[in-house]
């Protein structure tokens, strides 16, 4: 099985890897000063990788979530989204990779208060410009992917924490993104409802999803197959949680 596990390794080294970043820069000036929150920044992910981005407060995780969901632009250095420099992009072709490419997740949630939850997971597909009837159809799929079949027509207010972020994953989800990029998606809620979110997304990564999650608790991070700590701004460590691969070989012998 660990010969599988790395043959699966190394041919992922010859595809085209979904993110790469090459020698990224992140300037900002504040107070007439020039502050560094990214220096030097080289990774790639590939295809189906679960990945988490872990580090302290104003290490740069943020930063670099940001300029992976092509929210921000590097000050040097390229990045290439699916083979594609990022950097020749228009507007509207980042646009369309915010909208349909990347499913997002934050941790407070951003769901419309005034919407049900229907309503708000078909917003990526108002945008994209999908049919009334087909959007109704894959947000209701969607919500009943999360378990919440039965909660469609409940405005947030109506909803647990928990509840309110299964419908955040059902609305990334709903433009069937090649990658799910969430931050902090545990950290407004309590323990066990967190457990349960990233139980969630152990499925989504079983089901084929990339899964890029950005935190900064050690016992969250562990879920991941691969953790890239972060501090001041370079990369401090990257490689396999081999705690988390074990387990997942563990779970297929005994499947």
């Amino acid at each position: 099985m660990w010969d599988e596990v790395e043959a699966r390794s190394e041919e992922n080294g010859h595809e085209t890897p979904v993110i790469e970043l090459r020698k990224i820069v992140r300037l900002y000036e504040m107070g007439g000063e020039l502050i560094y929150a990214l220096r030097d920044v080289s990774l790639r992910i590939h295809r189906n990788e679960y990945v988490a981005i872990m580090g302290p407060s104003g290490s740069g995780k943020s930063t670099l979530m940001n300029l992976i969901g092509c929210l921000d632009t590097p000050s040097s250095g390229q990045y290439f989204f699916n083979g594609e420099l990022v950097s020749k992009m228009d507007d509207v072709d980042l646009a369309a990779i915010r909208n349909q490419q990347i499913g997002f997740v934050f941790q407070t949630f951003n769901l419309l208060p005034r919407s049900d939850a229907l309503r708000n997971v078909e917003l990526p597909l108002i945008y994209a410009g999908v049919s009334k009837s087909e959007r109704h159809d894959r947000a209701v799929q969607a919500l009943d992917h999360v378990g919440l079949s039965d909660r469609m027509t409940h405005r947030p207010n109506e909803l647990s924490g928990g509840q309110r972020q299964r419908v955040a994953i059902a609305r990334a989800l709903v433009t069937n993104p090649s990658i799910i990029l969430a931050d902090e998606p545990t950290g407004n809620l309590d323990t066990r409802t967190g457990q349960e979110i990233m139980r969630l997304f152990e499925e989504l990564w079983k089901q084929g999803n990339t899964i890029i999650l950005v935190t900064h608790e050690e016992d969250i991070a562990r879920h991941a197959a691969r953790i890239i700590r972060v501090r001041d701004g370079r990369i401090e460590s990257d490689g396999p949680n081999n705690e988390r691969v074990r387990a997942v070989v563990d779970d297929v012998k005994g499947g």
